[in-house]
């Protein structure tokens, strides 16, 4: 039997992240060398408006690491609409696709116009206008970016959703914690919790209303449930001993998590509704980190039961956990694709702890991140981008690799740590 420290230090290890901030910053940190050349020329009528739609567009492009924006510096003409496109003219910039479009104030909101060009096929792909109602400019730019990106890669756009983090900032007793929520690009942030005790591992619920994470204000660590637009919540768990990483079910019934109730931390499942609890482990190592697989029939968990941190798949029909990963002695925290077919996880390589994806139908791992202290991945629900928690000098910040790790990006907060990254599931 392990010692209770040891079990504490496993799991501090797996699942506590000590942690603040407003909006969040884009730092693009390396490009993809097969990402397509795009121009997003600046909407007409857009001078004076609250925000640049077409800057917005042009950066959730280029963030997504699949297009690579022409300076508008660079650009001889700003047509507004199709018919005054030159493709010629673009065609000498090496531009394989053009956005243009037109901004214009209305009663109580504006009016968006925007196309999309095939320079090398001298073609209209899309237009659309989209009707803005108060200021929400960025949430209509981020529809836009959706529609383009879909368009053109035929892979649904996730511009339009959003991350939850943690923060803290402070020293010793006077540690602030605050649980945020935030668009995709880390921009309009809004806090949705603030506690003097720690915060973690937020968890989206499948319709995106609601997060679970735990938090130690009764000081110990307990799962709640909030309502994300109204602040409303509810204590899950308050078990003796860990109540820890929560994971919601993709019918949102059920969400898996680790307590240690029993004796050692193992994954139990809780109905959301009548709260009766599952235990679906049961042995003497240390069992966190549960996720669901896409179709719900299987769960992924951390387990030390080999000797170290290895991942485990756990059939919801039953039978013995398999071991997933066999490559290095540590192998944490692993998420499910969309469609199934990867994990995504924290790797220790030679180089320290890094994002890796690995092939369920094989067992070849191919680390994906260059940044060497990073936890907390979380997968973009398009599958296209993995966000993370890493060090940046002695401040916690949040990055993002593509799932191919030819592109990334990093969003640094300039009030201190960020930890805990969650990638909503599309909102509508």
């Amino acid at each position: 039997m392990q010692s209770l420290s040891k079990v504490w230090l496993f799991c501090v290890l797996l699942l506590i992240s000590s942690v603040a901030s407003a909006n969040l910053t884009i730092e693009i940190t390396r490009g993809s060398d097969q990402a397509l050349p795009i121009g997003v020329v600046p909407f007409e009528g857009s001078e004076g408006l609250p925000e640049d739609v077409a800057q917005i567009v042009q950066d959730d492009l280029e963030r997504s690491g699949y297009f690579d924006p022409l300076e508008r510096s660079a650009m001889f003409e700003q047509p507004s609409q199709s018919d005054d496109v030159q493709f010629g003219t673009w065609r000498s910039l090496d531009v394989r696709y053009l956005v243009v479009g037109k901004a214009e104030q209305t009663e109580g909101g504006f009016q968006l116009q925007f196309e999309l060009m095939d320079i090398s096929g001298q073609r209209r792909m899309i237009g659309e206008t989209v009707t803005v109602r108060g200021n929400d400019l960025r949430g209509a730019a981020h529809y836009i970016s959706d529609q383009i990106f879909e368009e053109i890669t035929d892979i649904r756009g996730a511009f339009s959703t959003k991350i939850a983090y943690v923060t803290a900032q402070g020293i010793g007793d006077d540690m602030q914690f605050g649980l945020y929520v935030a668009d995709a690009d880390g921009r309009r942030s809004e806090q949705v919790l603030t506690s003097d005790e720690p915060i973690m591992s937020p968890a989206w619920s499948p319709d995106g209303t609601k997060l679970a994470y735990v938090s130690f204000e009764t000081e110990r660590p307990a799962i709640y449930i909030q309502d994300v637009a109204t602040g409303q919540r509810v204590q899950a768990t308050s078990f003796e001993g860990i109540n820890g990483a929560p994971a919601w079910s993709p019918d949102g019934r059920r969400i898996a998590m680790s307590l240690s109730k029993d004796g050692q931390p193992e994954i139990y499942i809780m109905d959301v509704g009548s709260r009766s609890l599952e235990r679906i482990t049961n042995n003497n190592s240390i069992d966190t980190e549960p996720a669901w697989s896409p179709d719900g029939q299987s769960l992924l968990f951390t387990s030390d039961r080999s000797g170290g941190p290895q991942l485990y798949q756990y059939s919801m029909g039953g039978g013995e956990a398999e071991r997933l990963t066999f490559t290095g002695n540590y192998n944490a925290r692993g998420r499910y694709s969309p469609d199934g077919e990867q994990i995504f996880l924290i790797h220790r390589s030679s180089r320290g702890y890094q994002v890796a994806r690995q092939d369920l139908s094989g067992d070849r791992l191919v680390v994906l991140s260059e940044s060497t202290r990073d936890e907390s991945p979380s997968v973009a629900p398009n599958g296209t981008m993995v966000i993370f928690a890493t060090q940046q000098g002695n401040s916690g910040v949040l990055s993002a690799v593509s799932a191919d790790g030819r592109s990334s990006f990093r969003l640094p907060s300039a009030q201190g740590d960020v930890r805990d990254p969650a990638w909503s599931p599309f909102l509508n």
